[in-house]
């Protein structure tokens, strides 16, 4: 439990760049993203905002900083023997990043993966797809397949979240109105239901899903094999 001189404590600690962004941090973590601003940080480290000045040049560059901190929390564990394992690993561990600071992957996305941090976590995934026998051509297509979800997240074409969940009796009547027009989504509606009716989808369930059709189609162009077995030329 923070104390009233725990906390007088941390405000009389020196100011640091660290400090800095590790409050940013943790005070988008309470409010969003959009809660983070020069003068609310100052009142979170309890200095003035232009005290902020001297340790992040200006906006641009505290939310470059943030992304640093959030990336340099992913694990990043040497290559194993087995590739695909080591990499799901890799993956999955930056997804238990993300769920912790929701807000970071649009930032991450407006900021893009040139900081060190995010470099080097990029290098590692390459150096696991290396370790594991990939051409390096065929190691930088799969960058690309699995572009955001490195970082632990995905564009979801149904994003679902923060959307109130209609009852039961709503939810057949709405599977019944997009049956007139859009047969094929209301036996999705109605076959696709989560805990008996229309409910918002499993978003890991969904990730991991997506990630392992990644995993186990880049595990047939290692070994040669292509759709129906087709060698695949390098």
């Amino acid at each position: 439990m923070v104390t009233q001189d725990t906390a007088s404590t941390e405000r009389r600690a020196p100011l640091t760049r660290d400090r800095v962004l590790q409050a940013a941090v943790d005070l988008a973590d309470r409010g969003g993203i959009e809660a983070l601003s020069m003068r609310k940080l100052g009142q979170e480290l309890g200095v003035d905002a232009m005290a902020l000045y001297r340790h992040v040049h200006d906006k641009d560059d505290l939310l470059d900083g943030v992304v640093e901190v959030v990336v340099g929390e992913i694990d990043r564990p040497p290559p194993g023997d087995e590739w695909k394992a080591a990499l799901r690993d890799q993956v999955m561990a930056a997804r238990q990043v993300m769920l912790r600071h929701p807000w970071a992957a649009r930032v991450l996305e407006e900021r893009g993966t040139a900081g060190p941090a995010a470099l080097a976590h990029i290098d590692a995934v390459l150096a696991t797809l290396l370790a594991g026998g990939f051409p390096m051509a065929t190691a930088h297509h799969a960058l690309h397949v699995l572009s955001s979800r490195i970082f632990g997240f995905h564009q979801d074409l149904f994003d679902d979240s923060g959307r109130a969940q209609p009852d039961p009796e709503a939810a057949a009547m709405l599977v019944a109105t997009l049956a007139v027009s859009y047969p094929h989504l209301a036996e999705l509606a109605g076959t696709a239901s989560h805990d008996g009716g229309l409910g918002a989808c499993d978003d890991d369930v969904e990730f991991a899903f997506g990630l392992d059709l990644i995993l186990d189609g880049l595990e047939r162009l290692r070994t040669g094999a292509g759709p129906g077995g087709a060698r695949v030329e390098p």
